[in-house]
């Protein structure tokens, strides 16, 4: 009979030592293949131009400088626009398009996996249908819409579209079909508990792992959005919107195209890690159960 291992006290699965290496090497490898575009994006950032356009590239920096980025601090501060009402402009997007999103995408799924009605199971499959139309068919129908509602050259027009994606409430819905069971609802019910007030402080907690990966895919998408045909006035662009028209003039603003990368990518990133440590804090701890 095999004797089980132990690890701080603690029984680990029964594998070899030899087996843990592997599986440890394993993990290296892919961590290291998923930090490698990160990590060439970064350095590019750095080199000055005659080493950007050096092939094949090399992944280290013979001369690091700055001018990328004073480059890129430059352009936008001859803008008429203030660099700053830039920044505002994404930040206000994407933090009220992820939340509408996470808002009404949480309350839809809990309304199709916890209540019963008619016409509950034929709702859910236009939604999963809807999942296989690609955004830009319905660019036209959605430019009519936003239109006729007097909403295009808004802010509106690239929020309120972010309240109505489906794969969110796709995500939440099926999270809360297998983590929220009907038994923990009811004794909320019958202790006095409204539905709503059963949703926010039963529900929610319940899919913490399932809102922190939404808010991560909402955001993310928000914050990179670039030219949009719903946005005409200068002053309600995005911030990647006003870098990109600023970088049309070819290859001598190479070095400030690949600064901007970077700035660009540091807070979906900063958003990602903060949320996924509560992720994997979360998905430990959900499966203590009395």
């Amino acid at each position: 009979m095999a004797k089980m291992r132990t690890r701080g006290h603690k029984v680990v699965l029964n594998r070899t030592a030899g087996g843990d290496t592997v599986i440890n090497i394993m993990l290296l490898l892919m961590g290291v293949l998923m930090v490698l575009p990160m990590y060439y994006v970064i350095i590019n950032s750095f080199k000055p131009l005659d080493e950007l356009f050096i092939y094949p590239p090399k992944f280290y920096v013979v001369n690091p400088t700055m001018d990328n980025f004073k480059d890129l601090f430059t352009l936008m501060t001859e803008s008429w626009v203030p660099f700053s009402r830039y920044i505002f402009n994404t930040v206000f997007i994407s933090v009220a398009g992820t939340f509408g999103n996470l808002v009404l995408s949480s309350l839809a799924a809990y309304s199709l996996s916890k209540m019963n009605y008619p016409g509950r199971n034929i709702f859910f499959e236009i939604i999963v249908k809807s999942l296989m139309i690609s955004s830009s068919i319905a660019g036209i129908i959605q430019f009519i819409v936003l239109s006729k509602a007097h909403l295009v050259d808004t802010y509106w027009a690239l929020i309120v579209p972010a309240w109505g994606t489906t794969l969110g409430l796709y995500l939440m819905k099926q999270f809360m079909e297998s983590n929220v069971t009907d038994a923990v609802l009811e004794s909320a019910r019958l202790d006095g508990a409204s539905e709503l007030r059963t949703f926010w402080t039963i529900a929610m907690p319940m899919v913490k792992p399932a809102w922190l990966t939404l808010i991560i895919y909402s955001f993310q998408g928000l914050w990179n959005t670039g030219d949009s045909q719903f946005i005409q006035s200068e002053q309600l662009k995005t911030l990647k919107c006003a870098i990109s028209q600023s970088l049309t003039a070819g290859v001598v603003r190479t070095g400030a195209t690949a600064a901007s990368t970077v700035i660009l990518m540091i807070v979906p990133i900063l958003v990602f890690v903060i949320s996924q440590s509560k992720i994997i804090e979360t998905m430990g701890s959900s499966g203590m159960k009395d």
